[in-house]
């Protein structure tokens, strides 16, 4: 079965068990390692493997080819994208000015437009894809007036002499006390969903009973992360919701889709096909 998923940590860590034929009756999987816009791609050209990675706010593209699978995902807390500046503003300072982002396909993407419709009156100016690396420097260097970034810039960007002006992931736990849906695991519709699901909640579950039997193959995929680093990573993205989304996982993918798609940003869609 082809399957393609991130090389990050946290999805090496759920799928090691499967990948190495850890999983009674799964059958081998030949793995893809892809950056989750390659797959988001993929998916929605209907060019993907059987069963992928995708961000939840590519979903409403894919959902009459793929179906959305109960575990193997991401949803998180503590772990939102951050909107920087260069100085210290209030967040209706962005009106009409330009804000770079890695993406226009992700949630963090889905969160900053949903976050500015509620607090930049009349609505930021224009919205500039760049790579994710390229941000920051943008923002430091005055190419652009504020940027939309992840993952371990929230830990760098001081070093860039720039400052927050808001925590996206704070502001939506607070607004709907819900988890942020950020990786989701999707198979054609055409394969047995129940068996894959269950495959796939084996290699979690595998992975928590046996956490150093996944340690090489992760750190072979993490590209120089430090083990520590890697760690961390995994514990905060891989945790109840990647067992199974339960009512609250399933909450929090509807009120983000379902608020983006009622801001025009996402195309509308069945909610019912987001269950199986």
């Amino acid at each position: 079965m082809k399957i393609a998923y991130s090389p990050c940590p946290n999805d090496t860590f759920v799928f090691h068990a499967w990948a190495h034929g850890l999983v009674p009756g799964a059958p081998q999987l030949d793995v893809m390692y892809a950056d989750i816009n390659i797959t988001n791609g993929l998916a929605a050209r209907g060019e993907g493997p059987e069963v992928l990675k995708i961000s939840y706010a590519a979903l409403p593209w894919v959902l009459s080819e793929y179906a959305l699978l109960p575990c193997g995902g991401a949803l998180g807390r503590g772990c939102g994208p951050l909107v920087l500046s260069k100085e210290a503003a209030d967040p209706a300072s962005l009106a009409g000015k330009r804000v770079a982002v890695p993406s226009d396909r992700s949630t963090a993407y889905l969160l900053f437009r949903l976050w500015a419709a509620q607090n930049v009156p009349g609505g930021v100016g224009e919205i500039v894809i760049m790579p994710f690396h390229e941000i920051m420097p943008a923002v430091r260097d005055g190419k652009i007036d504020a940027g939309l970034v992840i993952h371990e810039a929230r830990f760098t960007y001081p070093t860039y002499g720039l400052t927050l002006l808001t925590d996206l992931g704070n502001w939506w736990e607070a607004d709907t006390g819900l988890p942020i849906p950020l990786g989701a695991i999707i198979a054609r519709r055409s394969l047995d969903l129940q068996a894959i699901s269950g495959w796939i909640r084996q290699s979690v579950e595998y992975a928590w009973a046996h956490p150093e039997a996944s340690k090489e193959y992760v750190m072979a995929h993490a590209q120089e992360m430090d083990p520590e680093v890697a760690k961390a990573h995994i514990e905060l993205y891989v945790n109840e919701f990647t067992a199974n989304l339960g009512e609250d996982g399933y909450a929090a993918i509807e009120a983000l889709l379902g608020r983006a798609a009622k801001e025009g940003l996402v195309p509308a869609f069945d909610m019912s096909l987001l269950r199986l």
